[in-house]
């Protein structure tokens, strides 16, 4: 934690639910960690009831999910504008005014009175008492009728920026891109709450079986509508509880991310490069559908990343995964571990010769298509950092191509929603390589998903009705 989210921490010794959750939204302000991790590191100083916990989660992603709709909602009832506060005076009254304004199970009065109480805790941090402020605030809210939205006919971005919830530079690039009904239905995705989705693991069991063990102990859960190894968890709760976790029944994942891997069609015995594998999902799922024969080379920059895929192998009982370190840009880095690594028995590439079967290149991104997994990401982002994700994805598409070899398959995938990082790093990178040639992916998806496919022959969930995440994914064949 950050010094200042530390201190307003330890400012009382029985830590409430709220307590909590104020003093994650101000350490999210400076960290560059996700708000998932730090909620986790949190909650396990604390030995919250299941209750407590689940006010806890609400409070924090709840607030980080609506935050540009309650910052309209408090400017009518402020006399200054709201960045000009103290970061936790800010957050402690956007906390009240999320429960009044989304939480109906939570009593007016409470809301209020937990607030002011907040702030009085945290007067000597704050180097005054602002609790007669944030009473005043809070109570000003409830009085002051709600006013109607803003009108989409006259400035639609920002109406839809207010509504949902999304930084208004991202609502005008979508309604000059998708039109205003398509834009409007991805701003509503990001300010969603997520399902909780499982990808069922082959290697141990089947969604029927799962999903029968689900039901005989009480577990409300449905198959997916488009993936066809997706389970639906339908009342939330703790995933390692869940039974068939221990024992690797299941990873969770969103039912757009488990499309991707089967795009690369890959075979029993084949050798795999997934050349951004962290934290391993979609090198897990590769493996299962190679039935764990062949082998997958699995590279990531950082050691502690791939001890996440070494975790989750061992979970869920792949054996062919090899985790390799190295900056896939650079190839020196690591085609060179591709000659010592695996069993001995396996063919393996070599320095300078393209014998590699299949690449997989889910390539970093803006991820502007799992926001809504990731609120606090929502107000870390801004439209210059789009040529920068671009510039990345280039270099790595050049650096794994040559490993290839003829006949062979790349998919490249991202979950984002811009085209900066998706077709036009595509047609950039086919204008350059006349060896590859696109396919179409409809062949290798489910019926369900057929609808996702774009002109150009690839994959898009953006604006999906599935709430599924916005992924794109598209086919190349290396034919010389």
């Amino acid at each position: 934690m950050t010094s200042g989210s530390r201190s307003l921490f330890t400012a009382q010794t029985a830590p409430s639910a709220r307590a909590i959750a104020l003093s994650l939204l101000v350490e999210s302000v400076k960290s560059e960690e996700g708000v998932d991790v730090l909620l986790d590191r949190a909650l396990a100083r604390c030995s919250f009831d299941s209750r407590e916990r689940a006010l806890t989660v609400e409070l924090t992603y709840g607030v980080l999910r609506r935050l540009a709709t309650i910052d309209w909602r408090l400017e009518p009832v402020l006399e200054k504008p709201l960045p000009r506060l103290p970061v936790a005076v800010q957050m402690v009254l956007r906390l009240g005014a999320y429960q009044l304004l989304f939480l109906d199970r939570i009593p007016q009065s409470a809301a209020v009175n937990e607030s002011v109480n907040l702030a009085r805790a945290f007067a000597c941090t704050l180097g005054r008492d602002w609790s007669g402020f944030v009473n005043a605030v809070l109570r000003a809210l409830l009085r002051h009728p709600l006013q109607p939205w803003p009108s989409m006919d006259h400035d639609a971005a920002q109406a839809l920026a207010v509504r949902y919830s999304v930084p208004v530079w991202l609502s005008r690039r979508w309604v000059e891109r998708l039109g205003v009904a398509s834009a409007e239905a991805a701003c509503e995705g990001v300010s969603a709450i997520p399902p909780l989705t499982l990808r069922v693991n082959q290697l141990i069991t089947t969604r029927e079986a799962l999903l029968e063990k689900f039901a005989q102990v009480g577990i409300a859960a449905k198959p997916t509508s488009v993936s066809p190894f997706g389970i639906l968890i339908e009342e939330g709760g703790s995933v390692p509880s869940l039974p068939g976790f221990h024992e690797g029944a299941f990873y969770v994942e969103d039912e757009a991310a488990q499309l991707i891997p089967p795009l690369l069609d890959p075979q029993p015995g084949d050798i795999v490069l997934d050349a951004c594998a962290a934290p391993g999902g979609k090198a897990t799922h590769l493996a299962d559908l190679m039935h764990n024969k062949g082998t997958i080379y699995a590279v990531d920059r950082k050691s502690a990343r791939l001890d996440l895929v070494r975790s989750n192998c061992r979970r869920l009982g792949v054996q062919i995964v090899v985790p390799m370190v190295g900056d896939i840009r650079q190839s020196l880095e690591w085609v060179p571990m591709i000659e010592t690594a695996g069993p001995p028995s396996e063919r393996k590439a070599r320095v300078g010769e393209p014998s590699v079967d299949r690449i997989l290149v889910d390539a970093p991104c803006s991820g502007l298509g799992v926001l809504r997994r990731h609120p606090e990401a929502k107000w870390r982002k801004d439209e210059q950092a789009l040529p920068r994700h671009q510039a990345l994805q280039c270099q790595i598409l050049e650096a794994v191509a040559p490993c290839l070899r003829p006949g062979g398959m790349l998919v490249y995938s991202t979950c984002s929603t811009e085209p900066e990082e998706n077709e036009d790093v595509i047609e950039r990178f086919c204008r350059a390589h006349a060896e590859f040639r696109r396919e179409s992916v409809i062949p290798w998806l489910p019926p369900a998903a057929r609808g996702f496919v774009i002109e150009q022959g690839a994959l898009s969930t953006v604006g999906n009705r599935f709430s599924m995440d916005g992924f794109y994914a598209v086919r190349l064949r290396k034919v010389l």
